[in-house]
């Protein structure tokens, strides 16, 4: 997400605090919002798949395949 999106949810959170927002404004934050909220997911996301756990037996198990394992898991 680049600074011009960011600076745009603020400049909106602040003009709804002062004035209210449209119904195309309060659109227009509601996807930026998400959008913003998918870039952290994705972010955090990338972080722990580089994380790796070290097993009480002494292997390790990179935390991306235990992701891996639960998705596999849910969808059956």
């Amino acid at each position: 997400m680049d600074e011009k999106k960011i600076a745009r949810i603020n400049e909106l959170y602040h003009k709804s605090k002062s004035e209210g927002l449209t119904e195309a404004e309060a659109a227009e934050q509601h996807m930026l919002r998400q959008e913003y909220l998918d870039a952290i997911r994705n972010n955090m996301r990338s972080t722990l798949d580089n994380v790796s756990i070290k097993n009480p037996d002494g292997t390790v198990t990179p935390l991306k395949m235990v992701r891996i394992r639960n998705e596999q898991k849910e969808r059956t």
